[in-house]
């Protein structure tokens, strides 16, 4: 039943004990955040972008994330944060002139995880994860916190766009440091929707009192038209008796009052009383007519 043949077990052999917690080696853990897309999780390449939380990623997987949100990716938490293209902002690196790419580690003498692609470019140090690098959220400069804080000004090192401290967003922060951000972007999330609250409501009370008005006029119109039709038919009323009022006014008062024969108009003469066919002079007996006449024909 075993320890033949003179064997003497171990404690370890015999006892289980707790086991050992699997330790993440750093440098592979920083190699994987600062080379690595943390999306695709494939190598970071031009152009770089980061979200409010600090993260990196390259711009085609966000793009490709964004058209397409209901494909299954493996590393989906760390951008379930990002709504759109305007959550994240294009990073502007400078690069670092020892970097030799993919051919730097062809003979296997050298550990590529110590050199990094970018470096700062007030310091120098690089990009590689054992030095804090923050980023500008307005223009997307990248430098590191040694060069932030040796160098204090309010205007970009590189680009000399202003910003605030606010701006200012670690690269690839602790847990605790990823907790704040997550805190700001959530408070800057909702003053953002309490300004547009506010500009609907404005645009709202604007538009309001201007479609009050546009009601308002066709009525006013209407009004207006009623009320001068209605002066122009009294005015036209008083003057279609007098004879002595104009052209314009007489033809407005011969549409609204009765017709006056001209025969029986005192002031004209006969001479233009005998152009008309209401004239007795045109007037013709039975016997002067004739059958096949069939009106009051204008010749004697």
């Amino acid at each position: 039943m075993g320890c033949d043949g003179g064997t003497i077990p171990k404690r370890h052999e015999l006892v289980k004990g707790p086991k050992k917690v699997e330790k993440v080696d750093k440098n592979a853990e920083l190699v994987a955040k600062w080379k690595y897309c943390a999306l695709s999780q494939e190598k970071l390449r031009r152009p770089i972008v980061a979200c409010e939380m600090g993260r990196l990623y390259n711009k085609d997987a966000i793009i490709e994330y964004l058209l397409d949100k209901s494909a299954e990716r493996p590393n989906a938490e760390a951008v379930a944060h990002i709504r759109g293209i305007k959550d994240v902002k294009e990073l502007n690196l400078t690069d670092n002139p020892e970097w030799e790419g993919e051919q730097r580690n062809t003979k296997g003498d050298r550990y590529e995880g110590h050199c990094g692609m970018f470096i700062c470019p007030v310091v120098g140090l690089e990009m590689n994860g054992k030095h804090r690098f923050c980023y500008l959220q307005t223009c997307g400069c990248v430098f590191s916190d040694r060069a932030m804080k040796e160098v204090k000004t309010e205007i970009c090192h590189k680009c000399g766009d202003p910003f605030k401290d606010e701006d200012v967003i670690v690269l690839n922060g602790t847990k605790e440091e990823v907790e704040k951000l997550k805190e700001k972007m959530e408070e800057r999330r909702t003053k953002a929707k309490i300004k547009k609250s506010k500009k609907s409501k404005a645009a709202e009370a604007v538009s309001t009192p201007s479609e009050s008005k546009d009601d308002r006029q066709p009525a006013q119109e209407s009004e207006r038209s009623s009320l001068q039709n209605g002066g122009e038919s009294s005015q036209s009323a008083v003057a279609g008796p007098s004879g002595s009022s104009s052209s314009s006014k007489g033809t407005k008062s011969s549409t609204t009052t009765t017709k006056r024969s001209i025969q029986n108009m005192e002031e004209k003469s006969e001479a233009f009383k005998s152009l008309f066919t209401s004239h007795s002079s045109a007037k013709r007996t039975k016997e002067q007519t004739s059958n096949w006449v069939t009106h009051t024909p204008y010749h004697f």
